[in-house]
C-alpha cells in the first residue's frame, strides 16, 4: 500500500495526506443527513405507536441541524475542493520537473533505448493522468474504504446480522475486481502502447514533413501515421467495451446489499430480535454508504489507468543516475587507458589508450563509424565506459560530478539546437549570470554580433523552435558565442564547418580561431584542410587507433590518412556533367 501511494504521488506521499483527511471528513459530515433523517422518521413511529402528538420541537431542532449540516457542509466540501486540486496540481507540476532534472542526470545511452514519443507521451498524458487521480478518485477511493470500515465497526455493536446482509456481497465485488486487476493491467498497457506509438509517429510526421512532400509520401500513401491512431482507437474502444461491463457488473452486485438487508431484517423484525427503530438506522446507513463505493466502482478504470501511468513514471525516476562526486582539479589532461566501449552488444571502440595534453589542439580523423563520435561522448559522459578507464588529471571520470564536469567543458556539434527564446538567452545558455557586455563581447568574437544587430529586435529577436527562424551558419556561430562565453577549459568540437557555404565557413573558422585560444581542444575533423596545425592527429579506422602524429607526419607514414586527405583534394574538383566526364 505504501508503494502504490509513493508511486500515485509521483514520490510525493506526504501531497496527499490533506486531501485524504478532508476528503474523509466529508464523507463523515455526509452521513449527517441520515442521522436527521432517523430521529425524524423515529419520532413518527414512536408517536404513532403511542398515540401521541409529535414531538414539534424535536423536529425544530432537527431543522435547525439541517440548516448548520448544510453550512458545514458546503465549507468542509470547499476545503475539500481546494486541498484536492492543490494536491493534484502540484504533484503533477514538481513531479514533471523532478522528472525532467531526473532524465538530464541518465546516461544518454538509457535516453537512446527510449522512443521520445514515449517520454513525450509520460510528461504530459501520464501526469495528466495522476492530476486527475488525486483530484477525484485516489481521496475519495481512501475514505470511501474508511467509511466502510467504520462504519462495519459501529453497526457490528448494534447487530451482527444486519451488519452481514449489508456487507455481504462486498467481497464478491473485491474479488472480481481482484481479478479483473491483471486484464486491465494488461489492456491498459496496450493503450498506453498505443499512445506512444501515435505519439512517436505524429512527431516524426511534423518533423519530416519535408520529405514527406519531396517524396509524394503524404495522404494515403503516409500510412504509418494513419495505423498508429487507427490502433489507438482500437486499443481505447476494447479497453472501455471490455471493462464497462465489469464495473456495472460490481455496482450491480453492490446495491443488491440493500434487498439482502431488507430481506433478513423484515425476518429479524417479525420473530421480535430487533425493534423498527434498529432496521430504520441500518436502512438509512446502508442508503448512504454505498454512495461513495458506487461513485469509486465508476472511476475504477480511470485509477487503475493512472496506476499503470504512475508505475511508468516511477520506473524512469527509480533508473541510476550518473555517479560520482569528485570535482576536476586545475590539471586538464585527458587519458584513455585500455578503453572499450559497445553500443547494443556492438563494440565500437577496441582497446583505446591516448594523451592529451592541456592547451593542446588534437584531431580525431578517420572513416564513417571509426568511433570518433564515440570518444568525444565518453569524453563528454554522455556515455561512461564499459571497459577500461579515462581520466582527466589524476580523476577517473566516472567518479566526478556530472554537473562538475559540465562546468568545465564546453561542446560546439555540427547540429547546433536553439531554444525557443531571444538570441540573447540562447547565448547566455553557456553562463546565465553574464552581463549584456559580455554576450555582446562574446558575440563579437564569435563573429556573429553584425547580423545579430541587422535582425528586427536584436539581440531581443525571439527565434524559433531548434533555431528554425536561423541559417545553418548562424546558428553555428551563436553556439560558438555560447562557448566563449561558457570561458571553460576543454572544447569538444565536432568540425562545425562540414555542413556550410565558403562565405559562412570562412565566419566560423575566424570565430573557432578565437574560441580555442589557450583551451584543449579535441576536435573531429571532416575537412582535413582545417586540421593540418594541429598539435596531434589521431587517426582511427574501425574502433582501433591506427596512427598519431602531426599533419606532415601522417601523411607521409599512414597510407589511410594519405588517402582521406588525396580524396579531399580531388573531391574540391568535382563537378555535375551531363555526360559523366
Amino acid at each position: 500500500m505504501s508503494k502504490f501511494f509513493y508511486n500515485i504521488s509521483s514520490g510525493n506521499p506526504k501531497k496527499l495526506f490533506p486531501a485524504i483527511f478532508w476528503a474523509t471528513f466529508e464523507s463523515v459530515v455526509r452521513l449527517i443527513p441520515a442521522v436527521i433523517a432517523f430521529y425524524g422518521i423515529n419520532e413518527l413511529f414512536e408517536s404513532f405507536r403511542d398515540h401521541r402528538m409529535l414531538d414539534i420541537q424535536l423536529f425544530v431542532v432537527l431543522g435547525v441541524s439541517s440548516l448548520i449540516w448544510f453550512v458545514l457542509q458546503m465549507y468542509i466540501s470547499k476545503i475539500t475542493y481546494d486541498k484536492e486540486y492543490l494536491a493534484a496540481y502540484d504533484v503533477s507540476a514538481e513531479g514533471r520537473t523532478e522528472l525532467a532534472n531526473h532524465l538530464r542526470k541518465l546516461s544518454l545511452g538509457f535516453l537512446d533505448r527510449r522512443d521520445p514519443g514515449d517520454l513525450t507521451t509520460m510528461m504530459l498524458g501520464d501526469y495528466t493522468q495522476l492530476e486527475s487521480a488525486i483530484s477525484h478518485m485516489i481521496p475519495q477511493a481512501v475514505s470511501a474504504g474508511i467509511l466502510l470500515f467504520l462504519a462495519f465497526i459501529s453497526l457490528l455493536v448494534i447487530n451482527w446480522q444486519l451488519t452481514l446482509g449489508i456487507y455481504a456481497l462486498l467481497p464478491v465485488v473485491l474479488l472480481i475486481v481482484l481479478i479483473s486487476n491483471r486484464l486491465m493491467k494488461k489492456l491498459g498497457g496496450r493503450h498506453i502502447d498505443a499512445k506512444v506509438e501515435s505519439a512517436s509517429r505524429l512527431q516524426e510526421y511534423l518533423q519530416g514533413i519535408k520529405e514527406i512532400k519531396a517524396y509524394s509520401l503524404g495522404g494515403e500513401k503516409f500510412s504509418r501515421i494513419e495505423e498508429a491512431f487507427d490502433r489507438l482507437r482500437i486499443e481505447s474502444i476494447r479497453l472501455e467495451g471490455i471493462l464497462g461491463p465489469v464495473v456495472m457488473t460490481t455496482i450491480s452486485i453492490l446495491r443488491v446489499g440493500l434487498p439482502v438487508l431488507i430481506f433478513i431484517g423484515g425476518k429479524l423484525l417479525i420473530d421480535g430480535q430487533i425493534d423498527e427503530s434498529a432496521l430504520l438506522i441500518f436502512i438509512v446507513v446502508a442508503s448512504r454508504i454505498y454512495d461513495p463505493f458506487t461513485t469509486l466502482m465508476m472511476n475504477y478504470t480511470e485509477m487503475r489507468y493512472a496506476i499503470i501511468s504512475a508505475d511508468r513514471i516511477m520506473d524512469i525516476r527509480n533508473q541510476s543516475e550518473m555517479s560520482g562526486n569528485d570535482e576536476l582539479s586545475e590539471d586538464f589532461t585527458i587519458s584513455f587507458k585500455n578503453v572499450s566501449f559497445s553500443y547494443n552488444n556492438e563494440q565500437v571502440l577496441h582497446n583505446i589508450n591516448m594523451v592529451i595534453r592541456p592547451k593542446t589542439m588534437t584531431a580525431l580523423v578517420g572513416p564513417s563509424g571509426s568511433g570518433k563520435s564515440t570518444i568525444v561522448k565518453l569524453i563528454s559522459r554522455f556515455y561512461d565506459v564499459q571497459d577500461g578507464k579515462i581520466f582527466i588529471g589524476s580523476k577517473n571520470l566516472v567518479e566526478v560530478n556530472p554537473d562538475n564536469l559540465y562546468q568545465h567543458i564546453s561542446m560546439v556539434f555540427q547540429d547546433v539546437y536553439l531554444f525557443k527564446d531571444t538570441i540573447l538567452n540562447n547565448i547566455r545558455v553557456g553562463n546565465q549570470s553574464a552581463s549584456f557586455e559580455e554576450v555582446i563581447e562574446a558575440a563579437k568574437n564569435a563573429q556573429c554580433h553584425d547580423f545579430i544587430m541587422r535582425l528586427p529586435d536584436g539581440y531581443n529577436t525571439m527565434v524559433g523552435e531548434g533555431g528554425s527562424t536561423l541559417s545553418g551558419g548562424e546558428k553555428q556561430r551563436i553556439s560558438i558565442a555560447r562557448a566563449l562565453l561558457k570561458k571553460t577549459e576543454i572544447i569538444l568540437l565536432d568540425e562545425a564547418t562540414a555542413a556550410l557555404d565558403l562565405e559562412n565557413e570562412s565566419a566560423v573558422q575566424k570565430a573557432i580561431t578565437n574560441l580555442v585560444k589557450d583551451r584543449t581542444v579535441i576536435v573531429i575533423a571532416h575537412r582535413l584542410n582545417t586540421i593540418v596545425n594541429a598539435d596531434k592527429i589521431i587517426v582511427l579506422n574501425k574502433g582501433r587507433i591506427l596512427s598519431s602524429g602531426t599533419h606532415s607526419e601522417l601523411y607521409s607514414e599512414c597510407d589511410l590518412y594519405k588517402n582521406l586527405v588525396n580524396m579531399q583534394t580531388e573531391s574540391k574538383n568535382w563537378k555535375f556533367s551531363r555526360n559523366g566526364n
